[in-house]
């Protein structure tokens, strides 16, 4: 079953179930026992009462402090939840005549970053299942592709069109700011970087530049400046960078599609992929998706 989002009390809500072949008692064991997690959870786990300590693999694209957390909720062997930073996790184990199903649910603070938790939480319940019955586990090495899925399956790559003109939002997941800013710019910061406009827009001059966070440039109509594109990017330890792309003045399916393709191969460069040429068919679609609204 594939993950589903939600959105309860409106909060982003990703729900994932498994069936498992064991008994709730055993799965319990697996779910909650910190020497157990550590075959599964993508932290070291500590737990000290109510209190809980996280702490990432070396291996890890984040900084080795997960942070901290808070034991929410442990009815043996039926529900574990605990708050994980600003996300609350939640176990039910659920029995069944052949064993029992998980229902795993994770509340979290930022609807950007489901795009990239979904197929990240997926890898780590494929672990648990796979340690519960004691097979190896091989975990995925290619990502671009399983982010790409649910971000599309989410809507989560969809602009806006709002009365300023077009916007659009997306998780980078957690590459750092430097490596970005040299992906929009490939190291030419001497006008408007090529990545930086769509074959669609013609640049103006660039009206603010600052390294590694903004980039603002005019675009011309008929010659003249009709408004200004800009790029911001922030970056949250523990949370990831994320780019919010607007286009003043610009309205309408086909600056959304544009954008919309645009930032799709923008965000396959930040994790390594070029992707060229310029996919026509792929931008008439969205032109076709945004008229139907």
């Amino acid at each position: 079953m594939d993950a589903e989002l939600r959105m309860i009390e409106g909060k982003p809500v990703l729900r994932f179930e498994r069936r498992l072949r064991h008994s709730p008692d055993k799965v319990w064991r697996v779910v909650t026992d910190p020497a157990e997690m550590k075959h599964w959870f993508p932290a070291e786990v500590e737990v000290d009462g109510r209190r809980m300590r996280f702490t990432f693999p070396d291996e890890a694209p984040v900084d080795a402090d997960g942070g901290e957390g808070e034991l929410l909720e442990s009815d043996p062997p039926k529900v574990f939840a605990f708050r994980w930073l600003n996300d609350v996790l939640r176990f039910e184990i659920l029995p069944n005549d052949d064993g029992c199903l998980l229902v795993f649910t994770a509340v979290v603070t930022n609807r950007l970053s489901v795009g990239r938790d979904a197929p990240g939480w997926t890898t780590c319940l494929d672990a648990l299942v796979a340690h519960a019955d004691g097979t190896e586990f091989e975990p995925p090495t290619e990502w671009l592709s399983r982010i790409e899925h649910y971000v599309r399956l989410f809507g989560l790559d969809e602009g806006t069109d709002e009365p300023g003109g077009v916007r659009f939002e997306r998780d980078l997941v957690w590459t750092p700011l430097d490596d970005v800013w040299k992906v929009l710019t490939e190291g030419d910061e001497s006008g408007v970087p090529v990545r930086a406009a769509h074959p669609g827009i013609t640049p103006g001059e660039v009206t603010r530049s600052e390294a590694p966070k903004l980039l603002e440039y005019e675009w011309l109509q008929d010659g003249e400046p009709k408004g200004r594109v800009r790029w911001e990017f922030e970056h949250v330890p523990l949370q990831g960078t994320t780019v919010t792309l607007v286009q003043e003045n610009a309205h309408g399916p086909e600056a959304l599609a544009a954008w919309h393709v645009h930032m799709e191969l923008f965000f396959a460069a930040t994790q390594g992929e070029i992707r060229c040429p310029w996919p026509e068919d792929r931008e008439k679609e969205l032109v076709r998706r945004y008229a139907k609204g």
